[in-house]
């Protein structure tokens, strides 16, 4: 990746770099940029008393950057603003046939709103009401509609070559479960092997299990994925686990997205509808819902409030990137498409007086390596939260240093801890947070740094060392 002096003239650079130099970056930032060899060149830093006119320390802020996932702050902010906090998502059940003492003859059309959180509780809850408005038996086929979102084209794979991470997949107006299984592995040292747990459990899916337990340590986070990553078989559904298990790892979970959406989707109706006591022998299909149609029933998401903190606190990117559709459905219309949700931002940012020339928006959750965003144009789009209604939840869906989300083990037992509301953001080239940090003189100020350069992953330091300043500085 380009540094941002390659953006500018050389000569701005070099002015860049050396009013800092006068102005004085915190020491200790600075010695932990030296330590992560990471060049002033490549970060972006912007601190501002919230309402001041002018930022209290400032460099490289109108580099255009990556922000990584710093990016959901835009979208998350944008949602709350144009849809409101209490804006739901609908996922609807249509009939097509007649229900006669609980038999439908013909197909049961499911269509999807778009609904970022339809996780397996809450479809159980749904098809639950399906029982219980009586329901029982499906004589034809399971029609899904998912027409309200474009479908989405690209390779799962593109971003970092690992189609079945749960975060690579993609948009659907009809996801469920995040397209995604919990394998739970159990080592059972009796036996010298590792049972293996499957939820949801499609009956169609074959698990394959010839893992052996061996000693050592347990590796950690994608190590250990990568230890434990199935083969998988999509003709066949079968997923097969080989290789050695650590018995120092214990009871561990493993989220892959291993079946196509129609699969996936089906799979999930065929055990839960079984469970409920309910009947269906048909097969799954796309389709589209006649315009009209009255629906059977009608399932509603958690409130947008609710969701954006899982957006922010876990930095949730499928989440993050049906929050930017629904911004283009809400304000085109369907199907929802990219292109209308970046003419939605650009419009809500004008309407808003926000000006962010440079921003460069793909998919509204920051796991892109084409999105683009200036430290200055962050802040003011902080700024401009903090003055704005939904304040209160845009604020509360941050994570808190030290307590929560993914700040929750950073800067413990520290002055700032619990004093800072701060998204983080990482790719394996970037580095960054924003946020609010209520500093020792209960000043509000914000907060933006990023970090663009082959070694950001050893920046982390420099960023909690940026916190610690900004909060004793008063």
């Amino acid at each position: 990746m380009p540094t941002p002096c390659r953006l500018f003239p050389a000569a701005l650079c070099a002015f860049a770099v050396s009013a800092l130099a006068q102005d004085g970056l915190p020491p200790q930032v600075a010695e932990a940029l030296r330590a992560a060899k990471v060049p002033l060149a490549a970060i972006a830093i912007s601190v501002q008393e919230a309402g001041a006119p002018r930022p209290a320390l400032s460099l490289n802020d109108a580099v255009p950057m990556s922000p990584a996932s710093v990016m959901k702050l835009v979208t998350t902010y944008a949602a709350l603003d144009r849809l409101g906090p209490a804006y739901r998502w609908k996922t609807e059940a249509f009939l097509d046939g007649d229900l006669r003492d609980g038999v439908l003859s013909g197909d049961l059309m499911l269509q999807g709103g778009g609904d970022p959180k339809l996780n397996l509780e809450s479809f159980w809850v749904m098809l639950r009401a399906l029982r219980a408005k009586g329901l029982r038996e499906v004589r034809g086929n399971l029609v899904l509609d998912r027409n309200r979102f474009a479908r989405a084209g690209g390779d799962p794979a593109r971003f970092d070559g690992d189609p079945f991470r749960p975060y690579n997949v993609l948009p659907d107006a009809l996801l469920v479960n995040y397209r995604s299984m919990r394998f739970t592995f159990h080592p059972e040292p009796g036996t010298g092997t590792a049972r293996i747990s499957v939820e949801p459990r499609p009956p169609a899916l074959e698990v394959v299990n010839v893992l052996k337990l061996s000693t050592g340590p347990c590796p950690e986070g994608r190590a250990f994925r990568d230890l434990l990553a199935p083969t998988f078989e999509p003709a066949k559904q079968r997923a097969i686990f080989a290789g050695r298990f650590p018995a120092s790892c214990g009871e561990k979970d493993l989220n892959v997205a291993l079946l196509e959406p129609n699969d996936h989707v089906g799979g999930i109706v065929r055990q839960l509808w079984a469970e409920l006591g309910g009947a269906w022998t048909g097969v799954v299909r796309d389709g589209a819902v006649p315009a009209g149609a009255a629906p059977f029933h009608a399932h509603d998401s958690p409130a947008l409030a609710e969701l954006v903190r899982d957006v922010n606190k876990l930095s949730n990117n499928v989440m993050a990137r049906h929050l930017f559709l629904t911004l283009g459905l809400d304000a085109a219309g369907a199907p929802a498409s990219p292109e209308k949700s970046v003419a939605a931002v650009r419009d809500w940012l004008r309407q808003k007086g926000l000006a962010a020339p440079e921003l460069v928006m793909e998919n509204g959750s920051g796991l892109s390596r084409a999105e683009r965003i200036s430290a200055a144009s962050m802040t003011a789009l902080l700024q401009s939260a903090w003055r704005s209604s939904v304040m209160p939840e845009f604020a509360s869906s941050l994570p808190v240093a030290a307590t929560d989300g993914t700040m929750r083990r950073r800067l413990k037992s520290e002055g700032v801890a619990g004093q800072a509301h701060i998204k983080t953001g990482l790719l394996s080239d970037a580095r960054s947070m924003a946020g609010y940090v209520l500093d020792r003189r209960g000043r509000r100020m914000v907060v933006v740094m990023i970090v663009n350069h082959a070694n950001a992953p050893q920046s982390q330091e420099a960023l909690d060392a940026l916190l610690r300043w900004v909060y004793e500085r008063g």
